[in-house]
């Protein structure tokens, strides 16, 4: 991610370019990059705080890398303990928003994948609630429940979200990083964000990202089951909490080692169990 400053008529314009250059990302980036290209597209004339596209060349034909470049959105991301009920308040009526977005049929972007699967979950080495895991994994040993698919982010979560302001004055000023965009069932969305919440500030923070979306107009599945079913896929998806420390580390969050996360993301299964199983 490089940030720019580009001058002409007018005074000078500040833009984002983002470059995919881990062999991973190369490999995927005409998917992942045009994705995102077409979702900012979409979404300049709808009521969600994106950044305008300028230019995408998501194959390096003119590029050292497959690159996307946008404007600049004022804010940044937030992840301290300070407000953070404030910030979820916040998350939730986004998140909102982001599902009553309207999408014709033949923009609908790919329906979702599952990051993680009964067979594929890393449960830690150390832990004293083995049997806390064996049954969270038993949970997605079932088929998928129905769902009312809708408009999703699919990696919605406070390392994407940019906030301005402070105390009651906060407020959103950009979600970024669309290249997950799919269609599926909102209840993922939220469950997605309430891993980041239970990993970032506790179970708590976690439980309550649901009732303010709710509180906020979203609808999520009146089956508890199946509302289990997409808030353990996720958590489960986390299991390896090693990997996830490092973005939050590299973010300033040097307080979340693996013991901590692996406690939070422990009792947020608990937590989960207890609220709907």
């Amino acid at each position: 991610m490089r940030r720019l400053r580009i001058g002409g008529e007018g005074g000078p314009r500040w833009f984002v370019l983002r470059s995919f250059v881990k062999p991973f990302f190369v490999r995927h980036a005409e998917g992942l990059l045009t994705r995102e290209a077409d979702v900012l597209r979409f979404l300049a004339g709808a009521d969600v705080p994106v950044a305008e596209l300028a230019a995408v060349d998501a194959t390096a034909q003119h590029c050292d890398h497959p690159s996307l470049l946008m404007s600049l959105l004022p804010g940044a991301v937030r992840l301290g303990e300070e407000d953070a009920d404030l910030r979820t308040d916040l998350l939730a009526r986004q998140l909102a928003g982001i599902h009553r977005v309207r999408v014709p049929a033949a923009a609908r972007p790919r329906d979702y994948q599952a990051w993680t699967a009964p067979d594929r979950v890393l449960l830690p080495a150390s832990t004293d609630r083995m049997d806390l895991w064996r049954r969270a994994v038993d949970v997605i040993r079932r088929d998928p429940p129905d769902y009312r698919p809708c408009f999703l982010h699919r990696d919605f979560h406070p390392g994407n979200v940019l906030f301005d302001g402070y105390g009651t004055e906060t407020r959103i000023t950009g979600v970024v990083d669309w290249v997950e965009t799919s269609w599926g069932p909102a209840d993922l969305d939220v469950a997605h964000c309430s891993t980041a919440l239970a990993l970032l500030h506790g179970a708590g923070e976690a439980m309550r990202l649901a009732e303010q979306y709710t509180a906020a107009g979203g609808t999520l599945d009146s089956d508890p089951s199946a509302h289990l079913y997409w808030r353990i896929l996720d958590a489960l998806a986390f299991a390896n909490v090693e990997k996830v420390a490092l973005p939050w580390h590299e973010l300033g969050r040097t307080d979340l080692t693996p013991a901590l996360l692996t406690n939070r993301l422990e009792n947020y299964l608990h937590e989960l169990f207890r609220a709907f199983g």
